[in-house]
């Protein structure tokens, strides 16, 4: 049986931006103490909702650096080292691991796409050249590419790649995955609304957007299903579903970023090619907001 990372809400957290496009540090580090202090079981740097995929080579670095140094240990910080570029996707990694990073997470190849061969070849490059734990992230909905349950199994007999995120959408997949793969791959909802059929599942806990915005709430729906309360924790899922879902009203992080500047966090905008939401998707965000109370 291998090490879990963490069990509960991940925080797939934001990079703010000041208004010229470069990266506000300090206002990144409001938000990781904001998660931390609010119970958020580990910090998810440069993913898909920090906008990696928009950061130099220098940016993502200091990110990943800026954050473990921030965290300080306080819970586990997953770095995002992911590419469709195995040589780069490697030498990210074991940037991440000198830095300090207590796991990473690596996205599928996308655009070049594979098969699931090569996502075999691809993942056990990775893993074969660091030592720490690897969540692999599948995504197929922005990569074009799934890792199949078959393909998790076999990546499930690599002694440090332990767990996947999975955020196709797809319930039978994740529970062919516990099927087929047990005690070896801890599994993460990668969907805010599937956290309670996931861990229904034996999933471990969720890496998650909504808790930008909402940690302790986030953390409590995870707590209660690793308790087996899953009546309660359906309950304040459900309060929080039209939140949830306007989070997705347009490409994330638009809206969570949207949702966070009401808030008055200040993080700025999204890097093109993201633009703002139209005014009709802020004012129906904005309502689910105060419909739960998170703004007047």
């Amino acid at each position: 049986m291998k090490k879990t990372i963490f069990t509960g809400a991940g925080v797939a957290i934001v990079t703010p931006m000041n208004q010229d496009g470069s990266i506000n540090y300090d206002r990144l580090g409001q938000l990781i103490d904001f998660n931390i202090d609010n119970g958020t079981d580990a910090i998810i740097i440069c993913g898909t909702t920090g906008e990696s995929a928009t950061m130099s080579d220098e940016e993502h670095i200091e990110c990943i650096r800026y954050a473990v140094e921030k965290v300080n240990k306080r819970v586990p910080v997953v770095a995002g080292t992911g590419s469709n570029h195995t040589e780069y996707a490697v030498n990210l990694s074991k940037k991440a691991e000198e830095l300090g990073a207590d796991a990473l997470l690596v996205v599928t190849p996308y655009y070049n796409k594979t098969s699931q061969h090569g996502l075999i070849k691809h993942f056990t490059s990775i893993a074969e050249a660091v030592n720490l734990p690897i969540i692999l992230y599948n995504v197929p909905s922005r990569t074009g590419v799934n890792i199949t349950p078959e393909t998790c199994f076999e990546l499930s007999k690599i002694d440090n790649i332990v767990a996947v995120k999975e955020a196709s959408g797809n319930i039978s997949q994740v529970m062919k995955i516990a099927a087929l793969c047990g005690d070896n791959l801890d599994i993460y909802s990668g969907n805010d609304d599937q956290i309670i059929p996931i861990m229904s599942l034996g999933g471990k806990g969720v890496i998650s957007v909504l808790s930008n915005c909402m940690p302790f709430e986030t953390h409590e729906i995870c707590q209660l299903c690793l308790d087996n309360n899953y009546d309660e924790a359906r309950k304040k899922a459900c309060r929080l579903l039209g939140f949830t879902n306007a989070l997705f009203c347009d490409v994330n992080p638009v809206p969570v970023k949207e949702a966070l500047n009401i808030m008055g966090f200040k993080v700025g905008p999204c890097r093109l090619p993201l633009v703002e939401m139209t005014d009709s998707n802020i004012e129906k965000l904005t309502n689910e907001m105060k419909a739960i109370g998170l703004v007047k």
